[in-house]
């Protein structure tokens, strides 16, 4: 069995612009600030997972296999 993901969003950096909202709704959401923030790890496909991580324009999301 694959472990869980594991999804963070730094609010530090997130500019909400919602690319990850956009595609992987299930997993991510915005805040009062506009900010994305993990609503559900393992909510979408990985790969949706993924590609959040690789359109978000200023990196702020990061995702690993839980241990």
């Amino acid at each position: 069995m694959t472990p869980p993901l594991v999804v963070k969003v730094d609010r530090d950096v997130c500019v909400g612009n919602a690319m990850c909202v956009e595609l992987a709704p299930h997993t991510f959401g915005l805040n009062d600030e506009g900010q994305a923030h993990v609503i559900g790890s393992d909510a979408d496909p990985a790969t949706l997972i993924h590609e959040a991580v690789a359109n978000c324009p200023v990196g702020a999301i990061t995702v690993e296999r839980a241990e």
